[in-house]
């Protein structure tokens, strides 16, 4: 089989039929494309089901992968064998019968506490205060205003960077997010402190000389990127002096762990960061430590075994 044509084929399929964005369809590539350079090295000419379970054998054994990698390869590859079938290319797919269960280990999210998170926020306006010109405390109220829409919502970095500025409704306090694999949900922000700081931006933006309707530019004018918005945090988190392992994504796990702390029900939490399934969301009650300090101090029987003990001694 010609799998360099096939693969480009489904490039088309991908970009065409499925409508998936750029990155979801290079991550898809990256799959595919290293499949075909083990055929090369291994000097495979014709993909049969054991060769194919030898190039997944052989990921397996690879110190560097995670299982969760390993998996996401065997899912890009099993749909791209169903899509060959599909399209009459093959009579079944190498991958019908492989029958392997990827498990993968379940890892907690790494999460700021909410003292660590009042510095965070505390950092620009800190900040603010050592600028001298009026170009740098323009950039202060730009980072300012991310570092609080990142938390005050939890969406991604790469969700932030593709809100518009017809995206956002100050008024109504929402924001129009487009998710993964394009699904939009709309987000209510809920901190009247937030879309202030909001407005100040928004009022000095037009000094930048925009040339992108990006709701948050770069120096030059045009949308910033996902590798901007890291460097942003990591110039506040160094100034907070909070965890040197953080990243961005923390304060996205940070807010939906302190939404269930709160209170808040696992459905609606899933909702608000734009998961599919809710077993995604159901990670952060293992974080949810506020929510089992209650349970355990209301309802454990220890509690109050002590105390009959007391009263029978009596």
């Amino acid at each position: 089989m010609d799998l360099t044509e096939y693969i480009r084929q489904y490039e088309i399929y991908l970009s065409v039929e499925r409508n998936l964005s750029f990155k979801s369809i290079k991550a898809y590539l990256s799959d595919l494309n290293g499949l075909l350079l083990w055929c090369g090295v291994q000097s495979v000419e014709t993909l049969t089901k054991d060769s194919l379970k030898a190039y997944l054998e052989e990921l397996m054994t690879q110190r560097d992968l995670r299982d969760s990698t390993v998996k996401r390869k065997y899912v890009c590859l099993k749909a791209f064998f169903n899509y060959l079938v599909q399209k009459e290319q093959m009579d079944s797919s190498p991958l019908s019968d492989f029958g392997r269960n990827f498990k993968t280990a379940r890892r907690i999210p790494k999460t700021l506490s909410v003292s660590e998170v009042q510095k965070l926020l505390n950092a620009p306006g800190e900040h603010m205060k050592q600028l001298k010109t009026d170009f740098r405390r323009w950039i202060c109220m730009r980072n300012d205003a991310i570092i609080e829409l990142l938390y005050v919502i939890g969406i991604r970095i790469g969700e932030l960077v593709a809100v518009d500025i017809e995206h956002i409704d100050l008024e109504e306090q929402t924001i129009l997010i487009f998710g993964k694999g394009r699904k939009e949900r709309i987000l209510y922000i809920s901190s009247d402190e937030v879309i202030k700081k909001i407005q100040v931006w928004l009022s000095v933006r037009e000094e930048l000389n925009p040339t992108s309707n990006a709701l948050f530019i770069n120096k030059y004018g045009g949308r910033l990127s996902i590798y901007s918005i890291e460097d942003i945090y990591y110039k506040y988190r160094d100034i907070s002096s909070i965890s040197k392992k953080s990243t961005p994504h923390y304060l996205r796990h940070s807010f939906a762990t302190h939404l269930l702390n709160n209170g808040a029900d696992l459905r609606s939490v899933q909702e608000i960061l734009g998961h599919t399934n809710v077993s995604t969301t159901q990670i952060y009650t293992e974080v949810s430590v506020e929510r089992k300090k209650d349970v355990l101090t209301r309802f454990n029987p220890r509690n109050s075994l002590g105390q009959r003990d007391d009263k029978t001694s009596k």
